[in-house]
């Protein structure tokens, strides 16, 4: 990506951070009405990077959505970190707690996140257990200096490793309303 983009793109990320989360608590609480008046709420949106995907959820894909946000709320990290994993666990499975591929696996890789027991992150069982495995995923991103302000595809990059570093981007606006709409559920 040129540098220019890339700066303008993680100054845009910055600012809309700088000045709240999405529609997280604060916002839910905000649109109360107060003595039957309703209340004007903003919320902040970020502009996704590049064209974006979207799949229809099933059953279970909805519940690792609230898995991963779940984990999240109890590492103690806010909303941003959700989006961060959503969108990471929608490029890497789809959602889907995948097992053992055979031959179409990607080496050894497991889980809502496509970890690898080879690479340390973990036993297959402990890479398919949705809580691990976002856990695991969210030390890593909070060894990442600044990931709060970073393009998500960065911060997910710098965690994951991928042989396709920029594909992560296409999934924020999903990841992001994923989180708006289960993070108080």
């Amino acid at each position: 990506m040129n540098t220019i983009i890339r700066k303008s793109m993680l100054s845009v990320a910055g600012l809309a951070f700088a000045g709240g989360v999405f529609a997280g608590p604060i916002a839910a609480h905000a649109a109360t009405p107060v003595e039957g008046k309703p209340v004007a709420v903003a919320v902040q949106t970020v502009k996704a990077q590049g064209a974006q995907s979207h799949i229809d959820l099933n059953d279970e894909q909805t519940a690792n959505v609230k898995a991963i946000i779940a984990a999240t709320k109890k590492a103690g990290l806010p909303e941003r970190a959700a989006v961060i994993s959503i969108a990471t666990s929608l490029q890497e499975s789809k959602l889907e707690n995948l097992g053992h591929l055979g031959d179409s696996n990607d080496h050894d890789s497991l889980g809502l996140f496509q970890q690898r027991p080879s690479s340390g992150w973990g036993t297959p069982e402990q890479i398919t257990d949705p809580e691990y495995s976002t856990t695991a995923f969210l030390k890593g991103l909070k060894q990442v200096d600044g990931w709060q302000d970073m393009a998500l595809t960065d911060a997910a990059q710098t965690v994951q490793v991928s042989a396709y570093p920029d594909a992560y981007a296409q999934w924020e606006q999903q990841a992001t309303d994923l989180v708006a709409q289960h993070w108080n559920s």
